[in-house]
């Protein structure tokens, strides 16, 4: 399923953001800084079993449940 990548990085910026769009840029960024920019991974991305698993890492480390 492509996509899932992209799915799972919105969430942890949705759930980190509460809502507040300050919060939401600093997690993006966080984010960046791990090696992940959203913007780089679309719906059409193809899901790659490492990455996937590097994203659950860096959602725990964030303190997200996936």
């Amino acid at each position: 399923m492509a996509g899932q990548i992209r799915s799972m990085l919105d969430r942890i910026i949705v759930e980190r953001g509460k809502g507040d769009s300050v919060l939401a840029s600093l997690t993006k960024a966080k984010l960046i800084l791990k090696g992940f920019d959203p913007d780089r991974f679309g719906v059409t991305t193809p899901d790659d079993p490492a990455t996937i698993a590097r994203i659950k890492q860096v959602a725990r480390e964030l303190g997200v449940l996936l």
